[in-house]
């Protein structure tokens, strides 16, 4: 970007801001979020939407997770799009919005079905409106601990699937895996929990353990697509779904931008904000740190994310209720950029063994990096801590969050090992911590801009997102390896800063308005 057009950016900055100032200070602080997007609104003007098609090539799945029709582009070792690139990268969304909320429903089997109606209703007539395609929105309604406790404290119906007087929480997806390894039964949702590297800003205190009944995933590449179904859900019109729900935050960011030898919504935004540490972001990066997120060699493949996919990992095969969907993990996460490019890893090869594993030689021109070394084994990673007293970030991982072997699914497909089970759904954001919070003072809401991540996983259990995230911070089942988790040798850990986190489920498209409220009586 030249200077007279990044002052020109800046400027639209700062005057987007002086309103937000004072839209802070009117009583209608909710309705001029949901109707506004603010800095945001700007990614259109700045980046080019990907060319894809306008519609689904098939009907809506299903899994309410998958966003249909995204991109795959091979890539050279900068990140930069090539036609003999080596490397598969999927293409995100420009915008992803999420909309966490309590509901505003009596706890009374009459009104959470006549709720469980009205928004089946405003989703379907989205859908109408929208195909479930970046080109459209893609719409993921997901439900926390608190709904299932607070609403639906047992089942008044005798279904294919439960007994009447099934009582909560024994309804909910059973973790098979999790439940064999703690020797008593563990569902697929848990509650959320904290990991060794946690930690929050100075002065934020503990991360915070969020107890939403709700959350909605909106992406895409157009603002006023997703602006239009935040409006049809979250509006408190005659046929919007608003009045359902108390809102408790607003999270906007973005992904990508850069896939196409142009800057990146990352590289623009942070040197429009005065972030510190912008001017070392890649020109072309998808993400703040630098690096390719969205790997396809890195993202569950196909429906291998589903509760019901692989053999003995949950109950929910072949009949269960909440087959086809998933579980999710949401946290944010501040990314200190100054001590990640300046301080702590200012040569490009450190950040690249911070990122995968140490030992690794990278071509010495800096860019997005999208590496995709062989998967490391728990061994291979002690080895490194050995030798260079470090591992890598995904390297840690590497065994933790992939088929160990070979395996056929429940639906026939053969995935090899070292297959990636999850699916990653992160995106950055200027937030801090959060576009919109009911509760500025207890989630420490700030005007000024700042690096951040909201980050998505979504995988068949939470008990395999914690082996996951154990793993990150060196904490295995059998061993941990002998590196502070917050220290320079533990990856990408020092550089990053948790302030919530919260669990849901997914339930799938057939069940994603109040799930199991059919069954009350």
């Amino acid at each position: 970007m030249a200077n007279s057009d990044e002052n020109v950016f800046a400027g639209k900055l700062r005057g987007e801001l002086s309103r937000r100032r004072f839209l802070q200070g009117t009583a209608c602080t909710l309705g001029a979020a949901l109707a506004s997007a603010g800095i945001y609104e700007k990614i259109e003007t700045i980046a080019q939407p990907p060319e894809r098609p306008a519609f689904a090539s098939s009907p809506p799945t299903q899994e309410q997770y998958i966003l249909q029709n995204e991109q795959v582009v091979t890539v050279d070792g900068s990140g930069v799009e090539t036609s003999n690139g080596t490397t598969a990268v999927r293409v995100p969304a420009l915008h992803d919005h999420v909309i966490t909320a309590t509901l505003n429903v009596p706890a009374n089997a009459k009104a959470l079905q006549e709720a469980q109606r009205h928004l089946e209703s405003a989703l379907m007539g989205l859908e109408q409106q929208f195909p479930p395609t970046p080109a459209g929105v893609g719409i993921t309604v997901a439900w926390g601990l608190p709904y299932f406790h607070h609403y639906i404290p047992s089942l008044g119906k005798t279904s294919s699937f439960f007994k009447a007087g099934t009582l909560y929480p024994t309804y909910l997806p059973v973790d098979l895996v999790t439940s064999k390894m703690e020797g008593h039964t563990v569902y697929a949702l848990q509650e959320s929990r904290t990991f060794p590297s946690d930690q929050s800003p100075p002065g934020f205190g503990p991360v915070r353990m969020e107890q939403n009944d709700m959350a909605v995933l909106l992406r895409s590449d157009s603002l006023a697509n997703i602006m239009a179904a935040t409006k049809a859900l979250f509006g408190t019109g005659s046929n919007q779904a608003g009045g359902l729900f108390k809102v408790t935050s607003i999270r906007r960011g973005f992904s990508g931008g850069g896939f196409y030898g142009l800057q990146g919504l990352p590289s623009k935004l942070a040197l429009a904000a005065h972030l510190p540490g912008a001017q070392s972001i890649p020109a072309n990066a998808q993400g703040f740190l630098g690096f390719t997120t969205t790997l396809q060699s890195n993202m569950g493949p196909g429906i291998i994310a589903n509760l019901e996919t692989l053999p003995g990992v949950t109950d929910q095969w072949p009949h269960g209720y909440f087959r086809q969907g998933t579980t999710m993990q949401l946290s944010h996460l501040f990314q200190d950029l100054a001590t990640w490019y300046e301080q702590r890893f200012p040569q490009y090869a450190r950040r690249v063994q911070a990122m995968f594993q140490p030992g690794l030689s990278p071509a010495p021109a800096p860019g997005t990096l999208t590496l995709d070394p062989p998967g490391q084994s728990e061994a291979d990673v002690a080895h490194g801590v050995e030798r260079y007293r470090a591992y890598g970030h995904s390297g840690s991982m590497a065994q933790v969050d992939s088929t160990t072997s070979p395996t056929t699914s429940n639906y026939g497909a053969a995935y090899p090992a070292g297959t990636t089970i999850p699916v990653r759904g992160d995106f950055d954001t200027l937030d801090n911590p959060f576009y919109y919070t009911s509760d500025p003072t207890g989630n420490h809401y700030n005007e000024k801009k700042a690096a951040g991540l909201h980050f998505i996983m979504f995988q068949p259990t939470i008990g395999i997102f914690n082996r996951v995230r154990l793993a990150m911070d060196g904490h295995y089942s059998d061993t941990t390896l002998p590196v502070a988790p917050r220290s320079h040798g533990a990856g990408i850990n020092s550089v990053l800063f948790t302030t919530h986190r919260q669990n849901y489920l997914v339930p799938p498209r057939r069940h994603r308005s109040f799930p199991l409220a059919e069954f009350l009586s």
